[in-house]
Formats: structure tokens, sequence, C-alpha cells
């Protein structure tokens, strides 16, 4: 943490008054070099952290903080050694401080900062992309943004020319992966294209975000989409009826509390008693997501947060966890009877885990 004495001369508190909130450029682009945000980009300060420091208002008041303190910011290393960082959030949607940048900042190989700024419509407010390096510029591929933003069935897809450091809006055609994030971008072999996979896709609907088990292609010289493949994979997700919040982190932390004996099992167990109305079955969390079909259960993976997976024959059957949904993954053919078992076994053991009725629909091919 860094202390008061640590804050740079020519951040005053006049000034940090100044560029405390965010600002969108006015042109594309915008140069906005200024001590405020250069401290902060120099120091990745968290937003609170920034406002403590400087005795800056209330965000709940007046609005978030800007700082450099992000998620799904992109980094990308230039051949003459400038680094560009674009983008990103801090914090979720429920802080004060939550805001999704639209801006692009440069180090340059002898530490200086550049900042630029850019109206929404050259620039949407963008995190969770994926940036390429492609021939004098950086490729921006798909965006997580604000609810309200997002398209169903579009890709969002930007470059940001080096030159000048203006961005540009591409618009494709072709079978395109839709309204994607977080995925992995890699630019082919012969530099025409660049491969899309992995990643998750907000179907626009209402619904929960959605895996992406395909692969696609966009050719960089004409901006066309082509999917690589189209995996048929039974695929279904449980939520709670009434779509509430799970439980399910509480759950395991109430269970992990028990197992290393910490003194504060009695009141975790007490709130969610009161939560659930009944007491927690925590012996149903280690069965959660081992059917008695499954011939092998695989140990939880560091690498992948809160995926679960087992095998039945010789497919691999794989969950996910968040706290509304729990979907499901089978990556191969099963027979129906044995997916239909599936989901009749993660419906029985969560309904026990929530003491509510559950909820099971079919996630629609991509």
């Amino acid at each position: 943490m860094t202390s008061k004495d640590q804050v740079p001369r020519n951040v005053a508190p006049e000034l940090f008054e100044k560029w405390r909130p965010p600002v969108r450029g006015a042109a594309n682009p915008e140069r906005m070099d200024n001590p405020v945000w250069e401290w902060l980009v120099k120091t990745r300060l968290s937003a609170y952290q920034a406002n403590e420091l400087m005795n800056g208002p209330s965000s709940m008041e007046v609005g978030p903080c800007w700082c450099f303190d992000r998620f799904g910011q992109t980094s990308t290393e230039l051949p003459d050694g400038r680094v560009v960082l674009i983008g990103g959030e801090h914090e979720d949607h429920y802080d004060p401080d939550f805001y999704i940048y639209n801006d692009v900042v440069v180090i340059t190989t002898d530490g200086r900062v550049e900042i630029y700024g850019y109206p929404l419509d050259s620039f949407p407010a963008t995190d969770f992309h994926s940036a390429t390096l492609i021939d004098g510029a950086v490729l921006l591929i798909g965006n997580l943004s604000y609810p309200d933003d997002r398209r169903a069935g579009y890709t969002q897809v930007l470059q940001l020319d080096l030159e000048t450091l203006s961005m540009s809006r591409i618009e494709t055609s072709g079978s395109n992966p839709g309204w994607i994030h977080g995925h992995a971008a890699t630019l082919t072999e012969d530099g025409r294209g660049i491969v899309i996979s992995g990643g998750t896709v907000d179907l626009c609907d209402g619904t929960w975000l959605v895996e992406n088990i395909d692969d696609w292609r966009l050719d960089i010289e004409t901006w066309r989409w082509k999917r690589l493949s189209a995996k048929t994979w039974p695929r279904f997700e449980v939520h709670r009826k009434d779509q509430r919040p799970n439980h399910l982190w509480h759950l395991r932390q109430l269970l992990w509390s028990q197992e290393v004996g910490w003194d504060d099992v009695e009141e975790k167990s007490k709130e969610l008693t009161d939560e659930l109305g009944d007491p927690p079955r925590l012996d149903v969390i280690h069965t959660l997501y081992s059917p008695g079909l499954a011939d092998e259960v695989f140990p939880e993976s560091e690498d992948e947060y809160n995926v679960y997976s087992i095998r039945v024959g010789d497919v691999v059957v794989r969950y996910v966890e968040d706290s509304f949904v729990i979907q499901v993954t089978v990556e191969g053919e099963l027979a129906a009877e044995t997916v239909r078992e599936l989901k009749t076994d993660l419906i029985d053991k969560f309904g026990l885990l929530e003491q509510t009725a559950i909820h099971c629909r079919e996630i629609p091919a991509l």
C-alpha cells in the first residue's frame, strides 16, 4: 500500500479532484496525459486506495474514481519495445468504482506514460477482448462490456492504427462466434487470419453466459468469419427456479472451515440455515459432481476455477459452476438415457443443497 508521503508532489489535491473521475475522449484519439493518471498507471493503485490516499469524496456519492487496476485489459509489446495496454474494467458491477474503460495507454521504452482517450462511437467500453499484433496495427476481437451494449449474433472487431493511434470499427461478414469475450486469439502461420477458441458468449436472450466450444477463423484480408467446427455435444444447465443466486460458494466455505477446524463453523452454519430454511447438507457437496455412473472423477484443476470433470466410458463430462448456474458439457457422444441420468442426478443433488425447486434447460448451439 502506497503511503501519503509517496504521492508525487505534482499530484496536488486540487489536481486529483479534477482528474479523479473517468472521462471519455472527445477525439479519435485525444491525448489525455496528466500527473494523476500517470501516477495511477505506474502504481496500479485501486480506485479505493487512491481515493483514500487523496481524501477524495465517496464514490457512492460522486461516482467511480479513475484507476489502472483492471481486469480484462490487454497488453501488447510492439517490435520497438513499447507496450500498449488497452481497455479493461475495474471491480464488479455492484462496486461504486465499477467502470469499463475505452482508453489506450502506451508505455515507452524509457518508462514514459502516454494516455489516449476515445469517443464511445469510435471505441466502445471494452473488456475481456483479445489483442493481436498485425502489420501496423493491433486487432481487438470480442468484448464483454455493459449488458445494454451487447448485441446478439455480433462479434466486435476494432483496429488500433499504431502510427496514428486512431481506433476504427471493422465490419465483418460470415459466421461469427457472437458476443464473445475471454477467448484465445491466435494468428495463423501465414499471417492472413486469426483463430478464436474458448471464451464465453452472451446469447443476449436473458439467460446466462455460455461457454464457446468451437473454433472460428477471421480472414484479416476479407474480414470474413468462417466457422471451423460445429460440435453437437449435449449441453445443459441448472439453476434455482426462482433465479436467485445459489449458495454453493458459501457451502464450500463452510465445509472448508469445518475441515480445517476454524471457529466460525457454528456462525456460518446458522447463517446458511437461516438462508436455506434447514441445516445445510454438507454431505451432498462431496458427491455433487460424482454421479453413480461415473467411471472416474478427476481431481480439481488448479488452472480452471470452479470446473469439475468426470469420465463416463470414454467421454469427459465437465461441470462449470458459478453463483447462479451450473453448466454441463458432455464432450462426446453418450446415450440419451445416460444424459438424462446425469441431469436427474444433478437436479436432485442441487435441489437438496439449495432446498428449493431447480430448473434445467438445454444450452442451444451457437
